[in-house]
């Protein structure tokens, strides 16, 4: 196919349709559009992921004569699948890749993985300048609950006293804690081992970040969400074997 032609290279006679199968490929979507098709599900999805993407040979859009990305609706479908293996499963790029192309050769796509769902409306407070005032009339709290888990270090200030977009979603899970006698106070060792966790992903991105190629921002953001998932997804395990007791 040469490029700029609009559509994707026709697949060989004997070969079978790559996956999604039965989705129109004709490129005609500019990559702003295939960000207006994701990001409803995937509200982070930016034009350096698909790009990275398409250097990681997930995903294969057309070029024009004057060089332009152009994407079908089944190209949309694969990053789609892709995005949500990283979400809901935490699989590393290679694995996804791997499964693509047992999908591409014929095998069935695996069933969705479950999730943990995101509270309501957390998507806008995350975007939202947050204060101790502001966090404590969204949850309904007190502002001395909130307060007291600044003191606490449970919730970071920064040098203006915002707190960041997670302290509304952390003072509910707070106040659900307090109503079984769990006080601010005993929850400073959790927010202790949660700093060393996120240093030791910045120990392990470090080398990425330093890089200067064109997509080493992004592959260290994808590297540091990756670990970030697996380490609370370890912990997770951790305090669900211990609460249930040893098998």
């Amino acid at each position: 196919m040469t490029a700029g032609s609009g559509a994707a290279s026709a697949p060989e006679p004997d070969a079978p349709e790559p996956w999604p199968r039965g989705i129109s490929r004709h490129a005609g979507m500019r990559i702003s559009d295939v960000l207006n098709h994701l990001r409803g599900d995937f509200p982070h999805v930016s034009h350096s992921k698909l790009r990275f993407l398409e250097d990681q040979g997930l995903i294969t859009p057309v070029r024009t004569p004057a060089g332009y990305r152009q994407y079908s609706p089944a190209d949309v479908e694969r990053l789609r699948f892709v995005l949500a293996e990283q979400r809901d499963s935490y699989l590393p790029l290679k694995v996804i890749k791997e499964r693509l192309a047992a999908m591409d050769a014929g095998e069935p796509a695996p069933a969705p993985s479950p999730r943990l769902a995101a509270p309501a409306g957390a998507t806008g407070e995350a975007r939202r300048r947050w204060t101790v005032e502001s966090v404590a009339e969204t949850t309904g709290s007190s502002v001395e609950l909130v307060r007291s888990l600044v003191t606490a270090g449970v919730l970071h200030t920064t040098p203006d006293e915002a707190l960041d977009g997670s302290a509304a979603e952390v003072v509910r899970i707070v106040q659900r804690l307090t109503e079984h006698g769990i006080e601010p106070r005993h929850l400073r060792p959790l927010r202790s081992s949660a700093d060393r966790h996120v240093a030791l992903v910045d120990q392990a991105v470090a080398p990425y970040r330093s890089q200067q190629r064109g997509n080493s921002a992004e592959a260290a953001a994808d590297l540091a969400a990756e670990l970030g998932e697996l380490l609370a997804r370890l912990h997770t395990t951790w305090v669900r074997q211990g609460t249930r007791g040893t098998d």
